[in-house]
């Protein structure tokens, strides 16, 4: 999707197209922390402020990102809301000019180093769809500490952090678009962060594959190499197959959100392939590997690990499956 006034604040105003062939490539770096501390940036915290911030906010937040200045997070998850972000408890309360922000953000990518968080807030006492905001929180703002970094099973070389929020003020001016609308500004970024993941799966899945290919025409068992046993073999194509209809699956999402459509359904669902095929893939080739697999030397054991986080992060699978069934009119039995 084509935004004119990115060309104005530094980006290039490629469509969405561009983004999601570099974050195919940058899956191929076989370190899932580096392309999903890159995501941060460009797909996760960005992409309303480009889209729907004023002037100001996008001189103070926006450009500095688009050069490389400064790094953004994305403040939305928090101890009890995670995928379920109406739950939100974070506050901004006005006072004259400003916004007094009060609360905490967990799971922070990026946390620990950015210099602004696209922080979601509570900024009225409406209806939870209705009542928030995307607000530019600098993280050098008094009020803001890390309470620490998270220890995380995968993806340990991206810090991921725990932020706290004490009466932190900032002008009204930091709101993005408009007050209240935070909740829907903040469903337009999962499509992006959404197909993004997806994008940056699609090479370390190829990678699992191959490389136990790889190692299965080497070794051998019963007197024989291990891809020469039929069951072998015949799983590895299938989960070839799996993985690139995953990725026939993020190209058409891509095709329709360049075209402006709503994408909310096939992202949702290119998400669930996705994560879930980020646990099949590593976990069947790692049991081809024998020992070796369960060694964190071996390539296919870090993806893995790093992948594992496909399935939670940007929205569990069981919340992409509520979304579908939402959009696929799939409404739960009401009791009688």
């Amino acid at each position: 999707m084509v935004i004119p006034r990115q060309v104005a604040d530094g980006g290039s105003g490629l469509d969405y197209t561009y983004s999601v062939a570099a974050a195919e490539a940058l899956g191929s770096v076989m370190c899932g922390a580096i392309p999903m501390a890159i995501g941060v940036q460009t797909d996760m915290a960005t992409p309303a402020l480009a889209r729907f911030g004023n002037e100001t906010v996008r001189a103070e937040f926006l450009r500095p990102s688009i050069m490389g200045e400064k790094v953004a997070c994305l403040g939305v998850s928090e101890v009890g809301a995670g995928s379920d972000v109406a739950s939100v408890t974070t506050r901004a309360v006005s006072d004259g000019d400003d916004l007094v922000i009060t609360g905490g953000k967990m799971w922070t990518t990026n946390g620990a180093q950015a210099d602004w968080m696209c922080c979601l807030a509570n900024t009225s006492d409406d209806a939870a769809h209705a009542n928030k905001s995307l607000i530019c929180v600098p993280m050098d703002a008094k009020g803001v500490s890390i309470a620490r970094t998270l220890d995380k099973v995968g993806m340990r070389s991206s810090d991921t952090a725990q932020v706290y929020l004490d009466g932190v003020r900032v002008p009204k001016s930091f709101v993005i678009g408009d007050m209240g609308s935070g909740f829907k500004y903040q469903m337009l970024q999962f499509q992006e962060e959404r197909l993004f993941c997806v994008a940056i799966s699609l090479a370390p899945l190829e990678f699992c594959i191959n490389s136990t290919l790889a190692y299965a025409q080497e070794r051998t068992i019963f007197g024989k190499p291990i891809v020469a046993h039929q069951a072998v073999r015949f799983r590895l194509a299938e989960l070839a197959t799996e993985v690139e209809a995953l990725r026939s699956l993020l190209y058409r999402a891509t095709a329709k959100y360049v075209a402006g459509e709503d994408v909310t359904m096939l992202a949702s669902m290119a998400k669930l392939k996705g994560g879930r095929l980020s646990r099949e893939v590593p976990d069947a080739c790692m049991q081809y590997w024998g020992g070796m697999g369960f060694m964190n030397e071996t390539p296919v054991t870090r993806n893995w690990r790093d992948m594992r986080l496909m399935s939670i992060g940007g929205g569990a699978d069981e919340v992409m499956l509520e979304v579908i069934a939402k959009c696929r009119g799939i409404a739960p039995l009401r009791k009688k």
